[in-house]
């Protein structure tokens, strides 16, 4: 029986280790036929784009013959005229740069240095060549011990690529995988360092190089052409946005279920899907993380988790998330956390340094990293976005709450003992912690510009720690009309939840007390009869609650300071 092999992404010992392999081998074949001979593939972190290269390595390398075995079997060995003209018969360069991942451009320079001095120890048999000259010869050691310079670093690329044209006589195919991760660490640090030393080693590498056959490079996001594919007019690009290329990253939806009857997990079909499918790549949709589906698999008795999360950096979308200036992207969030769609304008040719003054960049950063995905393209460069399934929505949840605690200073506890009030319908306790909750969140002049609207997105913020339990909707219709906050419960032992929100001015200098508890009095009964009247909770009778199941909720904000009807049927008001 096969094995689940986590985190083997070398295609070698994936077959030899008895590992249970995905057959993609096709891709092999799609590479050859391509009239491109240079393709870039972005897709997310942990979707097979590593293991995919070594598999395209080790079945072009002619170094060792000996791997065509490795084949047998798979897709591509039905191919024999490939088998024959393609197997074991191109020089190969394979690097990766997945792990270039500094602080500083001093440690990104050295280690970028080290890749590429690996890179020539693999091919160290050169230097016994009758076919290379003395000279080439001496900067190819200079290379080796780390002594050339920058340039020669810059170039190494184009000169390898000859020196093993020169030797073999044959073009050479070349292998680039995560070539953006080092601009990823260096966006906001060394972004003009790293980005000229790409530009020249890639283009020496990739443009008009007359040794070249064939180069594939994968990375998460198309790093803007002007920046760092300058002049390149051999390259062919495909993101998750393109309809070439689509089933050979990420599972698809028949080859999770012929996984998981092969391990016996079939009955968890429905599950799995939940937790961990939901992307679209072109045109094909129900595509699944693989690196999830694997690592659940192979050890079910743990339950579901957010493997893939717990993989990749999500800092950069949670600083950005958490500028106290985001307030849309928030309030977006908080849609995508309901389950609804956002339609955002997605720029594939990436500029990291605008991130610093386009907002709009985030969406296609989260977008791209497979922190969501998209459902339809509406014209041009916008598409409708979703939260793809409840591994990733566990990261947005996590980001809220971050947001609430550190930008807000929320004590999750008070948070935790609040929001069960209200899911108890203990209205009297639910007021007293929220008006904890906010105090020293908002300024009175927030009140005042943001008028509803701030509160609601507020309110549906600290509401998002709620998704496990409930369905929340935001500004739908139902009834006679649009309520303002909705939560279905997930478990028939919870109560539904209808909220409306009401604003006024705080009590006047010259209001006594006994006028402005009636003013709010007034507007918190005039609220649940317009619930009642409207029937804005029809969604929930629809889904089989009776009223009596119901909570109806007023919250009258005046000012800074939330009131709440103490039960759903009267509004009393403490001095």
């Amino acid at each position: 029986m096969k094995k689940i092999l986590i985190g083997v992404s070398d295609f070698k010992n994936m077959i030899t280790g008895n590992g249970y392999y995905v057959d993609k081998t096709l891709f092999i074949k799609e590479i050859i036929d391509s009239g491109a001979q240079v393709t870039l593939f972005t897709r997310p972190r942990r979707f097979g784009k590593t293991l995919n290269l070594s598999m395209l390595r080790y079945f072009f390398d002619l170094q060792h013959p000996e791997n065509k075995v490795l084949y047998d079997g798979l897709k591509i060995a039905e191919y024999q005229q490939i088998i024959d003209n393609f197997c074991c018969q191109f020089p190969v360069i394979f690097l990766t740069l997945k792990d270039v991942k500094f602080d500083n451009w001093e440690e990104c320079y050295q280690q970028l240095v080290i890749v590429i001095t690996d890179l020539f120890k693999a091919h160290q048999y050169l230097l016994e060549s009758n076919h290379i000259s003395s000279t080439d010869k001496k900067l190819f050691n200079k290379i080796l011990n780390r002594e050339a310079w920058s340039v020669d670093y810059q170039r190494s690329l184009s000169f390898l690529s000859e020196l093993l044209y020169n030797h073999h006589k044959k073009p050479v195919i070349i292998l680039i995988d995560e070539y953006d991760t080092p601009i990823h660490h260096g966006y906001d640090k060394y972004y003009d360092k790293i980005v000229s030393f790409m530009r020249n080693f890639l283009s020496s590498g990739l443009k008009d190089n007359s040794f070249l056959y064939k180069a594939v490079i994968t990375g998460i996001l198309r790093v803007s052409k002007e920046s760092i594919f300058s002049g390149l007019n051999n390259i062919d690009v495909y993101s998750i946005l393109n309809n070439y290329f689509e089933n050979y990253f990420g599972f698809t939806e028949q080859e999770v279920i012929e996984l998981l009857k092969y391990f016996g997990k079939y009955e968890l079909f429905e599950q799995v899907k939940h937790w961990y499918n939901g992307y679209r790549i072109g045109n094909l949709t129900d595509i699944y993380n693989p690196w999830s589906v694997l690592n659940f698999i192979s050890k079910p008795e743990q339950g579901f988790h957010s493997y893939w999360t717990q993989t990749s950096t999500n800092a950069l979308i949670k600083h950005e998330i958490q500028k106290q200036e985001a307030e849309q992207i928030r309030f977006d969030i908080e849609t995508l956390l309901q389950g609804g769609t956002v339609a955002k304008d997605i720029i594939e040719n990436f500029v990291f340094s605008d991130l610093q003054t386009d907002k709009d960049l985030l969406w296609t950063l989260m977008l791209f990293s497979g922190y969501l995905t998209f459902t339809e393209k509406l014209w041009h460069s916008t598409y409708l976005l979703k939260i793809p399934n409840n591994e990733v929505k566990t990261v947005f949840q996590e980001t809220v709450i971050d947001w609430i605690k550190n930008e807000l200073r929320i004590q999750k506890s008070l948070l935790d003992k609040t929001l069960r009030a209200l899911i108890q319908g203990q209205l009297d306790e639910f007021e007293q912690g929220f008006r904890r909750v906010m105090q020293d969140t908002f300024s009175y002049y927030d009140t005042q510009k943001f008028n509803e609207y701030v509160f609601h997105a507020y309110l549906l913020g600290l509401l998002a720690i709620l998704g496990d339990y409930y369905e929340i909707k935001s500004n739908r219709e139902s009834g006679e009309g649009r309520y303002d906050i909705l939560l279905i419960p997930r478990q028939p032992d919870f109560k539904g939840i209808i909220i409306k929100i009401k604003r006024t001015d705080k009590q006047g200098d010259n209001e006594s007390d006994q006028d402005f508890n009636q003013r709010i009095k007034n507007l918190l009964q005039q609220g649940l009869k317009q619930i009642e009247r409207k029937q804005y909770y029809k969604e929930l009778l629809n889904k089989g609650l009776k009223d009596n199941d119901i909570i109806k909720v007023v919250v009258v904000f005046a000012g800074k300071i939330p009131y709440v009807n103490k039960d759903s049927q009267s509004a009393q008001i403490k001095s």
